[in-house]
């Protein structure tokens, strides 16, 4: 049985969460909820949860501000937050689930059932959290971290050792420098939108690429990039142009 404590300030929202849980969410209980930073801190540091559905913006605070004073975070948390671009950038950077208000109740069942899928030992989120403030300490869009979820670990790896990231389906392999590899379980479209910031193109549906490791551009064989590790990348017809005008603008 997992349990639940909800950090949200809005009434309304509040109510509607608790619903979703009590009503759609078996083999969970709702172990309490606050609605300020103060009360949270108050009931996280005296209780144990498996899961916080955690608000971001609180009157007397942040929702990150509730993490910084709690020693240990073992438990998993689901951010709940209205549309703040850098806060949901830093959240997706570091691997955390989040949920955009309204929530969608379906979203949220969702969530909620693949952390009953994971034991003990997998919803404990202090490299997640972490990761999670080492990048929102940092100037906007100079994200450097990013926190990687296999089915065995999480692993922190710096954005400029990743040198291309390729599709497998719903999975996704992160090539990284010292010839080392991981797969996770995100398609290669949520890696395009976090790394597309950060100097990543893509020249194919299946291939993002880190432009640092890029040695040329060739045009036989109907185009294709050459990585400095000697890997062949090709290029798609309709990526052509955009590929050679980011190159020309390096």
């Amino acid at each position: 049985m997992l349990k639940i404590f909800i950090a949200e300030d809005e009434t309304k929202s509040l109510n509607s969460i608790k619903n979703i849980i009590e009503n759609y969410c078996p083999e969970t209980t709702l172990s309490g909820y606050a609605q300020t930073v103060e009360d949270a801190v108050l009931f996280l540091s005296e209780n144990t949860v498996d899961i916080v559905l955690l608000d971001v913006n609180f009157p007397d605070g942040t929702g990150f501000d509730i993490l910084k004073r709690l020693k240990y975070c073992e438990f998993n948390i689901i951010f709940i937050t209205a549309y703040e671009e850098f806060a949901i950038q830093a959240i997706k950077f570091s691997a955390a689930d989040y949920l955009l208000k309204p929530v969608n109740p379906k979203e949220l069942i969702a969530s909620i059932q693949k952390l009953q899928k994971k034991n003990k030992t997998e919803l404990q989120n202090n490299l997640m959290v972490e990761t999670l403030f080492a990048n929102l300490n940092i100037a906007k869009k100079k994200i450097e971290k990013i926190a990687l979820k296999t089915a065995e670990r999480i692993l922190v790896v710096e954005i400029k050792d990743i040198i291309r990231c390729e599709s497998d389906s719903s999975y996704t392999t992160v090539f990284l420098t010292k010839n080392r590899k991981v797969v996770v379980s995100k398609p290669l479209k949520e890696y395009d939108e976090m790394l597309s910031d950060c100097g990543f193109i893509r020249p194919h549906k299946s291939h993002l690429i880190n432009v640092n490791y890029i040695q040329s551009y060739e045009k036989s064989g109907g185009g294709y990039l050459v990585l400095k590790d000697r890997t062949n990348i090709p290029v798609s017809l309709r990526k052509k142009d955009f590929v050679i005008k980011t190159l020309n603008n390096l």
